[in-house]
């Protein structure tokens, strides 16, 4: 199997401009990260929104000498292990977080040689000697130790107030000839807590100040933005679904690629360009899908690529789908009924048309509408599948038949493509001849939505801490890790998700052919996965 980088966690940040594959869309939304104005970027899991983020980091700090604008990159992946006592717990983390990244940051480019005396309220009390652990540090990594002793109390003592940090921040600037902090949110808030969602964008628009630029990253479920916060007003809203219609998709996705392939891989895309291009469309602009489909086939001869396609679309994508109700039991029956809307109803419709479309030389779908006055919780179910990929969000106030106004999806098209006897035969000739004009419509009382809403009252916001605790216990197997590495796990007796995230790099030195690299390699890709997998 390949050794992808499947996740931007894995690579050194100073390293992620060797990997990016520039395009026209993906330096538009470089640049925008980078501007005054804030940018919320909205994409599914593995599009490549963290690596954006990134990009622009590395970006900015190497422009800092001559631009002044201080780049720092946070990430808030580790929401789902905060389980302390504190009503506010959630709030006070972010502060914490955001001064404690903001002090390393500063620190790691040499900017506190003096230690202005601003840097004490960032670091949660008087001016300190040094800052390798400060206060306001140890208080953002109690409340993500909260995990280990639930409703265990956190002292928030020592977190400076929004003004406060807002204030020390403009001192910074003056001090250390700063003309613009530019905070870069990743994982901005749990998708399955409101609460926090509206949490995070209440301080997001209360940090504005001409010396800080927020920017975040969110999935497409993520619409509790809270009462002072408008998307319209207060950010530049931005997609990062990458155009499957595009006249370039297929060789953009080839460079992507290519930045990791070995010579053997290169020589096999080569040979193979039409496999290879049935790869890239199944995975409808989803960079992680299409190397994790490329390393299933050793060799990328048909039977390889038809093999690969039909397991991970017909089996492991669902899977990663409906284990997301095993997780959020109070979300089971809206999570449930999506899968069985698209697999029983919309694959169907659209599989049905392309084959009369493809017999009488037609333009062909893979195209759906929605009307807008749907149930909300048809809507919700939708946002639950664009998170996981399975649908996309391809356009809102669309016209349909009779004028009636909605919003059209994209279905994956691996998912459309397994239905297929030999997607290597047909998925390219469907690709290619796609339209959005072709959508199957489900008006605003289509029958299957009435399944949905008859249960509306079991669907409830569910206690996240019997879920983590539950999830800690599972077999550390469920861990998206490749073959290699779960074996590793094994043969060190990391057996559950709750071993894995407390496995220091010490304990993965242990086990054979791990060494110094491999073990920080290994232990990054190991947290990463869990916290993915705690977050859903």
């Amino acid at each position: 199997m390949a050794d992808f980088f499947f996740r931007t966690e894995d690579i050194r940040p100073e390293e992620v401009l060797d990997y990016f594959v520039e395009n026209t869309r993906d330096r538009q939304l470089v640049d925008a990260l980078k501007n005054r104005n804030p940018v919320v970027l909205v994409g599914s899991r593995g599009v490549g929104k963290s690596f954006l983020l990134r990009v622009a980091q590395k970006e900015l700090a190497d422009s800092f000498k001559s631009e002044r604008v201080f780049p720092v990159y946070i990430s808030f992946v580790r929401s789902s292990l905060l389980q302390s006592s504190d009503p506010d717990q959630f709030k006070h983390w972010m502060l914490a977080k955001i001064c404690s990244s903001v002090l390393r940051a500063l620190t790691r480019e040499g900017l506190l040689g003096g230690i202005p005396k601003s840097i004490g309220l960032l670091a949660g009390g008087s001016t300190p000697a040094t800052i390798e652990s400060t206060k306001v540090e140890k208080i953002a990594d109690a409340y993500e130790a909260s995990w280990k002793q639930p409703n265990a109390a956190v002292s928030a003592d020592g977190i400076p107030s929004l003004d406060d940090f807002k204030e020390a921040l403009e001192d910074l600037s003056d001090e250390l000839d700063i003309s613009r902090f530019a905070l870069l949110f990743d994982e901005a808030a749990h998708i399955f807590l409101p609460e926090q969602q509206r949490q995070f964008f209440t301080m997001f628009r209360d940090l504005r100040s001409h010396c800080i630029t927020c920017n975040a990253a969110v999935y497409p479920g993520v619409t509790a933005f809270g009462e002072t916060f408008q998307p319209v007003h207060d950010a530049t809203m931005l997609s990062i679904d990458r155009d499957i219609l595009s006249s370039d998709y297929v060789e953009n996705m080839r460079e992507i690629v290519q930045k990791q392939a070995d010579a053997s891989l290169l020589a096999q895309i080569a040979q193979y360009g039409q496999n290879f291009a049935t790869l890239a469309f199944a995975a409808t602009g989803n960079p992680r899908l299409l190397l994790k489909t490329i390393a299933r086939c050793p060799k990328m001869n048909s039977q390889s690529v038809n093999d690969a396609i039909k397991e991970f679309y017909r089996t492991e994508i669902w899977s990663e789908h409906s284990t997301l109700s095993d997780k959020y039991v109070g979300h089971k029956p809206l999570i449930d009924w999506g899968r069985e809307f698209i697999e029983g109803q919309v694959i169907p419709d659209i599989k049905g048309k392309n084959d009369s479309y493809l017999a009488s030389d037609k333009a062909t779908s893979a195209f759906f509408w929605i009307h807008r006055d749907a149930p909300e919780l048809v809507k919700e179910a939708l946002r639950v599948l664009a998170y996981t990929g399975i649908v996309v969000e391809n356009a809102g106030g669309i016209k349909a038949s009779r004028g009636e106004i909605g919003k059209r999806y994209v279905i994956n098209l691996g998912c459309l493509f397994v239905h297929e006897s030999s997607p290597t035969n047909s998925a390219v000739t469907i690709a290619h001849g796609l339209t959005p004009k072709r959508m199957t419509e489900y008006g605003a009382t289509y029958p299957s939505f009435k399944k949905l809403t008859d249960q509306a009252a079991q669907i409830t916001g569910a206690a996240m801490t019997l879920a983590l605790s539950v999830q800690l216990d599972r077999p550390a197997s469920v861990l998206d890790l490749t073959q290699w590495q779960l074996e590793k796990l094994t043969e060190l007796g990391l057996n559950t998700v709750r071993d894995v995230l407390n496995a220091k790099e010490a304990k993965l030195k242990e086990a054979n052919y791990v060494g110094d690299v491999r073990a920080r390699r290994m232990r990054n890709a190991a947290i990463a996965a869990v916290l993915e997998y705690l977050s859903g």
